[in-house]
């Protein structure tokens, strides 16, 4: 039988405090964090976990932050990790956000006070449908709000201190851990696993309430190089081999009606191009290439190479090279070996008064390189919705479930222990 348990929700006032700190990670820079202005939440996450008790919690020099709940069970328990990341997308900036509230939301779009061109849609959002009579906290339009995590890391503090102001649930030694640079592919980077000392984790960055993802895509980069041929434009006929347009052709012959973000959804891959520098002798061309499996990975690999070695063809006297960075795997490989992390997160959502719904993630989180580093980690929802883009929203209510599934995850644990 579970523990009785007490909540006087502060999440809310938390996630209000760490949204208007500007936490913008930057995929140019080398350092880690990214940028500076990361450690600023870090910092303030830590002063708030040591004011609720949590004495070991630090900030390291790389813009991780650390700490432990102790064990108060007798029991041999796994160590389980919380983890959420604290920077936002470069998709959209993170300065100056002004959070709004709409109380006791009764359906219908909602216009956005500061640019009125920003609209959150239901047509657009069907979760808002079960919204009715919530509180929905988003941006004023002019930025994104920043839920994605930071609505994570809000509720992973406000359940160590439910669980630390409620002795009487009994759980295992519990890690939390708050990255940098999660949004652009460097969250685990530098972490510190020895330190950490955890046997299983939980990202909370997931969308819908009571959804666990246990998949992700497995992720590739390819960076196509190609090395035209100059000349003279007065004199280039039958000369000049022009890499801007050997480039073009390229982008051109990109599968139209399949392949692609815009044209898959479900379990459907694609290979995406996402930047392109050029020159009338040297292009570069990136893309990222995502599939469930790393079978279609291969196929949409080999794809790529066939469109440029056909476009090749016509440039005798040009060059190219791809090449393929492997980015994270699909965390199931994993995961599925130890049923239980699932299989607990699922009891703890049911009874948090959700109904469980198990599914995969078109993208990646940390979790995915935190398991193939031997720390199985899927993902719980934490509420956000719409993120990357100034139309980003979650409600009060989302953020409380969100809590009590992470507290009643910790005393499950220990139970099943």
């Amino acid at each position: 039988m579970a523990a009785p348990m007490t909540f006087n929700h502060t999440v809310t006032e938390r996630f209000l405090r760490y949204v208007v700190i500007d936490t913008q990670s930057d995929p140019a820079s080398p350092t880690c964090p990214s940028t500076e202005k990361q450690k600023n939440l870090g910092h303030l996450l830590v002063r708030e976990l040591q004011e609720i008790g949590v004495a070991d919690a630090h900030l390291d020099q790389h813009g991780y932050v650390y700490a432990t709940i102790p064990a108060n069970s007798t029991k041999q328990v796994p160590i389980i990790c919380l983890c959420s990341h604290m920077d936002t997308s470069p998709d959209c900036s993170g300065a100056n956000v002004r959070p709004q509230i709409v109380r006791n939301y009764r359906g219908g779009d909602i216009g956005l006070c500061g640019d009125p061109s920003q609209v959150i849609r239901t047509a657009d959002n069907p979760a808002l449908a079960d919204q009715i009579g919530n509180d929905i906290i988003t941006s004023d339009g002019t930025t994104l709000l920043g839920a994605d995590n930071k609505a994570g890391v809000a509720e992973i503090i406000d359940a160590a201190q439910v669980l630390l102001a409620n002795p009487q649930i009994k759980h295992g030694t519990i890690k939390i851990l708050f990255t940098p640079d999660e949004e652009i592919g460097r969250g685990v980077d530098k972490v510190d696993l020895k330190k950490l000392g955890a046997a299983f984790a939980y990202t909370i960055d997931g969308e819908t309430a009571g959804h666990i993802e246990d998949e992700t895509f497995s992720a590739d980069g390819a960076v196509i190089t190609i090395e035209g041929v100059s000349a003279h434009p007065g004199f280039a006929k039958g000369k000049m081999e022009h890499a801007i347009k050997i480039a073009s052709r390229i982008v051109e012959r990109l599968p139209k009606d399949t392949c692609s973000p815009e044209t898959t959804d479900g379990r459907e891959g694609f290979l995406h191009p996402t930047g392109i520098s050029a020159t009338l002798e040297h292009a570069t061309l990136s893309f990222i290439v995502r599939d469930f499996t790393d079978a279609g990975l291969k196929e949409k690999e080999g794809l790529l190479e066939k469109i440029v070695r056909d476009v090749m063809a016509d440039f005798p006297h040009s060059t190219y090279r791809l090449e393929i960075h492997p980015q994270y795997r699909n965390m199931k490989q994993i995961v599925e070996r130890y049923p239980e992390i699932v299989a607990n997160a699922m009891e703890a959502i049911r009874r948090a008064g959700l109904a469980p719904v198990k599914g995969s993630i078109r993208g990646g989180t940390d979790g995915s390189r935190l398991s193939f580093m031997g720390l199985p980690c899927p993902n719980i929802f934490a509420g956000e919705h719409a993120f990357h883009s100034r139309t980003e929203w979650v409600s009060v209510q989302d953020m409380e479930a969100a809590v009590r599934t992470i507290v009643h995850l910790a005393a499950i644990w220990e139970e099943r222990a």
